[in-house]
């Protein structure tokens, strides 16, 4: 609590604000203290891009009505980035960086000086590119200044009533291509339509990477056995998006298994 009181200081200290706004735990827990505080002074903004899914952006409508903030929802296309769709090692940097500049000029054309994002102390212990990026065009991680891990950002999102708390992380859908092989809208759509397929049969927590033509589904260990009851469904459903060969993982879901390689 004394952590919350603090950050709720620092958000009030800023006077206005642009919460960078993707609709999960983090930016969500910011979001609503950052209304909490300022009111019609902080502003939501979400990034609306070809690697984020529509299951997202729908969470991050209703989460940002819910709250009551002001909320614009921006089109931007990241595939436009010759870097980007290089996909390398540090894809994230470029996607950040570009995705910056368009909330500093939002940010401009509103007058609000300060731009913050949901990064908090967890994130350093990942291999996480795009925050040099942010940190180049100079936004703000106010869970970071204030010392907050990811765990107390759930417990926090909890104690404020935020019932999405305990809602999985999710990345990016670029995060689901091996580094080096090309994105393309292609790609990007057969993995939205997979993880859809897993979501209606009820799992919270996966990932469908892309490798060719196989797809590998990761699950927590404890659900492995419902995905094999299931998995006439959703093989057949996964081959009729395009893959040729369906894989479980046997080592279980983990965020960030594509960067293992690095």
């Amino acid at each position: 609590m004394d952590k919350l009181d603090e950050l709720r200081d620092e958000i009030a200290g800023k006077g206005k604000i642009l919460i960078a706004f993707s609709g999960g735990v983090d930016s969500g827990l910011l979001t609503k203290i950052a209304y909490d505080v300022l009111n019609d002074n902080a502003l939501a903004v979400t990034l609306d891009t070809e690697t984020i899914p529509r299951n997202e952006l729908k969470d991050a409508k209703n989460i940002a009505s819910r709250i009551g903030i002001t909320h614009r929802i921006v089109r931007f296309s990241e595939l436009q980035n010759e870097q980007l769709i290089k996909n390398p090692p540090n894809r994230c940097y470029h996607c950040k960086k570009e995705s910056a500049k368009v909330l500093r000029r939002i940010a401009a054309e509103v007058g609000i000086k300060t731009i913050a994002d949901g990064v908090n102390l967890s994130d350093f212990g990942e291999h996480r590119p795009g925050i040099i990026a942010c940190d180049e065009e100079g936004i703000w991680h106010p869970f970071v200044e204030t010392g907050i891990k990811k765990s107390e950002v759930r417990a926090m999102a909890k104690e404020v009533g935020l019932p999405f708390w305990d809602k999985p992380s999710m990345a990016c859908l670029s995060s689901r291509i091996p580094y080096g092989e090309q994105i393309t809208k292609e790609k990007l759509i057969m993995i939205e339509d997979a993880e859809t397929v897993l979501r209606s049969a009820g799992f919270r927590q996966f990932r469908v990477r892309i490798h060719g033509n196989i797809a590998r589904i990761e699950v927590p260990t404890e659900d492995m056995d419902e995905l094999f009851k299931l998995k006439e469904r959703i093989y057949l459903s996964l081959k009729g998006i395009g893959f040729a060969y369906i894989t479980m993982d046997l080592e279980g879901y983990r965020s960030g298994s594509m960067d293992e390689i690095l």
